[in-house]
């Protein structure tokens, strides 16, 4: 998408030439919102004007933005202290976190916990502990995955050819098509699965002619894939990997970075799955905004030697807090069911969208993690990108912000809290922001 200013006031245009001229031009920014404050599912802008929040940071504040109790709490721990490096020291924010997480865990056997800052540190310490335990060096990912920016981590990400530009891959990854039932690229049996056509393609080409499944670490997949489209699995997918991963020693790393914390539905998005990996990676919607991330797996598995791997900053008494407050609003406040509820309504309002409105072409998502690819024609399947960054900029100029995934689609991932009024208010906004690209670009 290319980038304009239109949207922004006076003062958020003025505050935008200060960000052009100092800040890195890497950053890839969606459109001209210059935020000065927001509340639940509300952000206002340093011009005064409003917004209803369906994107939540990028599926980070599941509970919406300054949740009192998460306020009140990172408050408190600030006049205690804010730093004392779990890595060399220990404190009790840390074990109570560590120790809700272990009881959410979607894992077989009692989980320890690591703590960092981030999703891509939660990858790399993912990487590390599956070279650790098995003792190989080589791995498997999917196109269309994002696990990040760091080398380790961006081995695996195979979302968009310019974050991998210029860079050498740090660990060795081969790369499968994601399960994608919409935009298969592999050729299926008829009556398979799509599930089953990736995962006998690994073993039956992959396997046989190039990779040795006994030099494999591991294999690490989204449950539901972020940024290469907000796909959902095709059915029977995870099982099978499963028993291809449990048939060789290797290990299963999902990546629930976007998913986790309650955004479909469940606590982790692999539970609808009914499978049970061994690393889960954890970050984004677990700490409100705080900078967390770590990865969970069974003690069986988790055994590196004190020194193995560390962090200065990671599991900070403050993003402790925060993550162990979220997590119990988010128990407390009964925030699972309700994203599930309100993402039918949502689904189902697209659907019906679906009727009126020939350029959606896919709705998909579990709870609220939705997506909708924009097509040219349903038939053919082109991809309308220019139509879709038509509907994120009016939507936007409007007063609804959404962001894009995938080459031509939008995720809708509001807080899991978010007013049914505000739901409703948005999809009129977004219904009437694609009737205008759809008179521009159809």
């Amino acid at each position: 998408m290319k980038f304009s200013m239109a949207g922004a006031g006076p003062m958020g245009q003025a505050l935008i030439q200060r960000d052009i001229d100092i800040l890195s031009p890497s950053y890839a920014r969606e459109y001209a919102l210059v935020v000065d404050k927001a509340e639940g599912s509300e952000v206002w802008d340093v011009d005064g004007r409003r917004y209803i929040d369906f994107m939540a940071g990028v599926a980070v504040l599941n509970v919406g933005h300054r949740h009192p109790r998460v306020v009140e709490a990172v408050r408190e721990q600030l006049d205690k202290f804010w730093h004392i490096c779990l890595a060399d020291f220990y404190y009790p924010q840390a074990v109570e976190l560590a120790e809700k997480l272990r009881e959410i865990a979607p894992l077989n056997g009692r989980a320890r916990v690591y703590f960092g800052n981030s999703g891509t540190e939660a990858v790399e310490a993912a990487i590390k502990l599956a070279m650790y335990k098995t003792g190989r060096s080589r791995f498997i990912g999917f196109f269309g995955a994002f696990h990040g920016r760091t080398l380790g981590s961006l081995s695996f990400t195979a979302s968009k050819s310019v974050q991998r530009a210029n860079y050498l891959a740090g660990v060795k990854v081969y790369h499968l098509p994601y399960p994608n039932a919409y935009r298969p690229i592999l050729v299926q049996q008829e009556g398979e699965s799509y599930g089953d056509t990736v995962i006998d393609y690994l073993e039956e080409m992959v396997f046989r002619t190039t990779l040795a499944p006994e030099d494999v670490a591991a294999i690490m997949v989204e449950p539901i894939q972020g940024e290469g489209g907000y796909i959902v699995p095709a059915p029977g997918f995870f099982t099978r990997l499963r028993e291809v991963c449990d048939r060789y020693g290797i290990l299963l790393i999902v990546d629930e970075i976007q998913s986790g914390a309650g955004r479909t539905g469940k606590w982790w998005a692999i539970e609808h799955e009914e499978v049970q990996p061994d690393i889960v990676c954890f970050a984004k919607g677990v700490g409100s905004g705080m900078p967390i991330g770590g990865i969970l797996a069974p003690e069986s598995i988790m055994d590196w030697k004190p020194g193995s791997h560390g962090s200065t900053f990671g599991g900070n008494p403050i993003a402790a807090v925060s993550a162990l407050t979220t997590l119990q609003v988010i128990e407390e406040e009964n925030l699972l069911a309700r994203a599930a509820e309100t993402g039918r309504f949502i689904m189902d309002a697209l659907v019906e969208m679906e009727g009126r409105h020939p350029s959606l072409g896919d709705v998909r998502g579990r709870g609220l993690m939705v997506g909708m690819e924009f097509v040219k024609d349903r038939q053919t399947k082109e991809r309308a990108v220019d139509l879709r960054d038509h509907v994120i900029q009016h939507a936007f100029e409007h007063g609804l912000l959404v962001i894009p995934c995938g080459t031509n689609s939008i995720r809708i991932t509001p807080p899991l809290n978010v007013p049914h009024h505000l739901v409703e208010e948005g999809l009129h906004i977004f219904e009437a922001a694609l009737t205008d690209a759809e008179a521009k670009y159809l």
